[in-house]
């Protein structure tokens, strides 16, 4: 692989797993100076698990202090220690990895790469360049294809077009997958209030889902772990909004929403008959009510941290729509694809099949992961940041909550994107040295017996980075 670009990281980039004061770690566990206060909120509040197979049992969080002598011990670690400090030396890092890889956890395919973000030097690898499924860490392939096309800053939109005469109304799905009841009540008040400026109290409601191309059913077929992809939708078509993990999913999430939005209209005086239909907007129609999702940073630190499927195939399909590529399964494959050409990153033997991972077709290699999470590392690129803050942190967020007990030396050092199919276990991140030392790994194995099996090997691997 060729050698990722020198870049010296100011301090508070280099640690960002560490710039935890003692006091602020017994507040609040292990939250890095770079942490987005979104990303803190949902993680606190258990935001629902999109991922395949990534779904885990609510539990009490860590005691904060106990939690954390791995972070404290590290924050005393020289400032200005070396590659050359035990632990981070290729030779050194060979004789502790190497014994791991052979973990029988790991099935009969493993690959593994590790990089020093502070130097761009390559630490250790093993097949780097050999393509694998990658599972869910595909979706940090996804997030650096999106935050550079689209920016940090973007926002996407479901609209409400009304007729001249504001009797003909069309929901329009901008492919918000983060739409909730919360935000759909909201577009009804406002609908409502212009409406009622109009003098308008009953209308004609349709919806248009036009803007996403392709089949709307992931190749995976009807599956818990994602709805089929719609640019319209709310509560990620699951029949409970408030589940978690796994769930229903509901095979019409477009006509479910614009059948709520119609109750809702008329729970706030506004009848609407006949029942919705899908159509377009009349001709002549203009914006009548509107909202915005959050930021694109925050959807990207979702989708991470939670391993949501359905945001993101919303962000592989705004990539492509930003790109002048077709929105679907397929279009936004190319344009994933393209955008990371664009960064010069190594995509011999890459194939981006879905936004989310899910697809068994999808091919990364150990080195492109460490490439892409260098990429958001560097304080070129600013913009894709959220890739690395968006990271589950092991033992307190997301899918890594429940990977590391309390006296791992991998807690609140190791941030991770998990990957976990039938089969196939992948884990990517970033994870501090002993010495303070900011690292990029991935791991990937095929033929796992379990996940059972192959999650704790992993785990292993990446801790042994931080011990």
């Amino acid at each position: 692989m060729p050698e990722v670009r020198t870049w010296q990281l100011a301090a508070g980039a280099a640690v960002a797993g560490l710039a935890l004061a003692a006091g602020a770690v017994a507040a609040a566990g292990p939250w890095d100076s770079g942490q987005r206060k979104a990303e803190k909120e949902r993680a606190a509040a258990r935001s629902p698990v999109g991922g395949a197979h990534h779904g885990t049992p609510r539990r009490q969080a860590p005691a904060p202090a106990p939690s954390a002598p791995g972070v404290l011990a590290a924050l005393g670690a020289p400032a200005n220690a070396t590659a050359k400090a035990a632990g981070t030396t290729p030779t050194d890092l060979a004789k502790v990895l190497a014994p791991l890889l052979g973990d029988p956890g790991l099935g009969t395919v493993r690959t593994a790469c590790v990089v020093d973000l502070a130097t761009g030097r390559q630490l250790f690898g093993l097949g780097v360049r050999q393509p694998m499924t990658p599972a869910s860490t595909i979706k940090i392939a996804t997030s650096v294809a999106a935050l550079s096309a689209l920016g940090p800053d973007h926002r996407i939109p479901t609209t409400v077009l009304a007729s001249k005469d504001a009797r003909q109304l069309t929901l329009v799905g901008g492919g918000d997958a983060s739409l909730d009841s919360a935000g759909l009540r909201t577009l009804a008040d406002r609908t409502v209030r212009a409406l009622r400026e109009r003098g308008v109290a009953s209308v004609r409601l349709a919806y248009d889902t036009s803007l996403y191309k392709g089949p709307v059913r992931h190749p995976i077929g009807p599956n818990p772990n994602i709805a089929p992809v719609s640019a319209l939708m709310v509560g990620e078509g699951r029949y409970d909004e408030k589940s978690t993990g796994p769930a229903g999913r509901s095979p019409d999430p477009a006509g479910d929403a614009v059948r709520a939005f119609a109750r809702l209209l008329g729970e706030r005086g506004i009848a609407s008959s006949p029942a919705p239909a899908p159509g377009r907007a009349a001709d002549g129609s203009a914006p009548l009510a509107k909202v915005l999702s959050v930021p694109l940073s925050a959807l990207v630190e979702r989708a991470l941290t939670n391993s949501d499927n359905d945001i993101a195939e919303a962000l592989a399909r705004q990539t492509a729509l930003a790109t002048g590529e077709e929105p679907s399964f397929e279009g936004a494959g190319r344009a994933v694809t393209k955008q990371l050409a664009g960064l010069k990153l190594p995509l011999t033997g890459a194939r981006i099949a879905d936004g989310s991972g899910l697809n068994r077709d999808d091919r990364l290699t150990a080195g492109l992961l460490t490439a892409l999470l260098a990429r958001a590392a560097d304080p070129a690129h600013p913009e894709l940041r959220p890739v690395l803050t968006g990271l589950p942190v092991a033992g307190f967020s997301g899918t890594m909550e429940s990977r590391y007990s309390r006296t791992s030396p991998g807690t609140g050092l190791v941030r991770a994107k998990t990957g976990t199919l039938t089969g196939v276990n992948t884990l990517a991140g970033t994870v501090v040295a002993p010495e303070g030392r900011l690292l990029a790994f991935a791991f990937l194995a095929a033929d796992t017996p379990s996940k059972e099996a192959a999650q704790p090997a992993l785990d292993r691997l990446a801790a042994a980075l931080a011990s």
